[in-house]
C-alpha cells in the first residue's frame, strides 16, 4: 500500500515540535484515530494506512500544524481530529454562542449545533444518547449562559440516587456528603465552564442547587434552569414527577443514555417510557445522538459502536 506523503511548509522546527508533541505523543493520537501508521523525517510525513483514513491524517496534519505557534495538548488533538473525520462538519455560522469560562466552547457535531439551538428554542429538551456526546456538559454550558445573561434566576442539577450496578451500603456524612458521589459530574462541568470562587458564591446564594431526584417532589421551580442527568435511571412515575415541577420561565433539559440502564431488572425505564408518550407533544424537543456525536478519547468511538454490533448479534434471530 503506498504511503501519502506530506510536506509541512513553510518549516519552522518549533511547530513542528508543538505539531508532534512529546515523544511524539500527538502523532499516536492521530494514528490510534485514524487508523493509521506515521513515520516522520524532518517536516516530511509518510502515512500508511487505508486511503481515505490516509489522506484524512494529512488533513489532520496540515490543520495542527497551522495551529502550531503555541503548545498543542492532547485535549486539543482529540478535539480537533473530531471536526476532521465529521462526514458532515458542524455549520458553526449560525451555532449559538455561549458566555461561558471556556472561549472555544461550541457544538462540534451537527447534531451538538441543533441541540443546543433546541435548547434555546424550546422550554423543555431531551437528549438521548451514548456516552460522550457531550449530553450533560453542553446542557449544563447552557444554563451557565442563561444564568450569566439573567435569562433565569437559579441552576438546578439533579439525579437520580442509583449506583451503576453496586451495592455501596452506607455513606457516612451529612445528606449532602452522602449524594456528592452521585452528582459529581454535574460538579465538574460546572468548575470546568465556570471559575471555582464563582460557583462556591452562586452555591452560597442558592443561585445553583444540586439535588437527588427524590428531593423534588412537591416542589414547583419558577425561573430557573432544571437539568435532569441519567434520566435513563428514573422509573416512569419519577419522570412524571419531574416533568410536571417545571413552573414559569423554566427551562429543563433531560440527558440519558437508554442502553446504560441501572434500575432493578424489570423495571422500566421512565426515559424510554418519555420518549414514547412525549414525542409529539409541541413545545418539547428530542435530540437523538450516536457514536458520530462522540467527543471523548478516539477509543470511545470505536467502543460504542463495538457494543452496538455486539447488541444487534445477539438480538437477531438464528438463521
Amino acid at each position: 500500500m503506498k504511503p501519502v506523503e506530506v510536506s509541512l511548509k513553510p518549516v519552522d522546527n518549533q511547530r513542528l515540535a508543538n505539531l508532534c508533541g512529546v515523544l511524539d505523543e500527538n502523532l499516536r493520537q492521530i494514528e490510534t484515530a485514524l487508523d493509521v501508521v506515521i513515520a516522520r523525517r524532518g517536516e516530511r510525513f509518510a502515512l500508511t494506512g487505508r486511503p481515505d483514513h490516509a489522506r484524512l491524517a494529512a488533513q489532520a496534519l496540515k490543520k495542527f500544524y497551522a495551529k502550531a505557534r503555541h503548545n498543542l495538548s492532547v485535549e486539543d488533538v482529540q478535539l480537533g481530529l473530531i471536526e476532521v473525520t465529521r462526514t458532515e462538519p458542524a455549520t458553526l455560522k449560525d451555532a449559538p454562542q455561549l458566555k461561558t469560562r471556556r472561549s472555544d466552547l461550541h457544538g462540534r457535531t451537527p447534531r451538538q449545533v441543533l441541540y443546543l439551538k433546541q435548547i434555546q428554542r424550546y422550554d423543555i429538551t431531551f437528549s438521548i444518547g451514548p456516552a460522550g456526546t457531550g449530553k450533560t456538559y453542553l446542557a449544563v454550558a447552557c444554563a451557565v449562559d442563561a444564568l450569566e445573561r439573567d435569562n433565569v434566576k437559579r441552576i438546578v442539577l439533579v439525579r437520580p440516587a442509583v449506583e451503576a450496578g453496586e451495592r455501596l451500603g452506607f455513606l457516612p456524612g451529612d445528606m449532602a456528603q452522602k449524594v456528592d458521589p452521585y452528582l459529581r459530574p454535574l460538579y465538574d462541568a460546572l468548575y470546568d465552564l465556570m471559575c471555582f470562587d464563582t460557583v462556591a458564591k452562586l452555591f452560597e446564594r442558592s443561585a445553583i442547587e444540586v439535588a437527588p431526584l427524590a428531593f423534588m417532589r412537591g416542589r414547583t421551580l419558577n425561573h430557573a434552569f432544571v437539568i435532569l442527568d441519567e434520566a435513563q435511571n428514573t422509573t416512569p412515575e419519577q419522570m412524571k414527577m419531574f416533568l410536571t415541577r417545571i413552573g414559569f420561565g423554566s427551562k429543563a433539559v433531560i440527558t440519558g443514555d437508554v442502553t446504560q440502564t441501572d434500575l432493578p431488572r424489570g423495571h422500566k425505564s421512565g426515559l424510554i417510557e418519555a420518549r414514547a408518550v412525549l414525542k409529539r407533544v409541541r413545545g418539547i424537543a428530542f435530540t437523538h445522538f450516536n457514536s458520530n456525536d462522540v467527543v471523548r478519547h478516539p477509543l470511545v468511538q470505536r467502543i460504542v459502536n463495538a457494543y452496538e454490533r455486539h447488541t444487534k448479534t445477539q438480538t437477531e434471530p438464528a438463521a
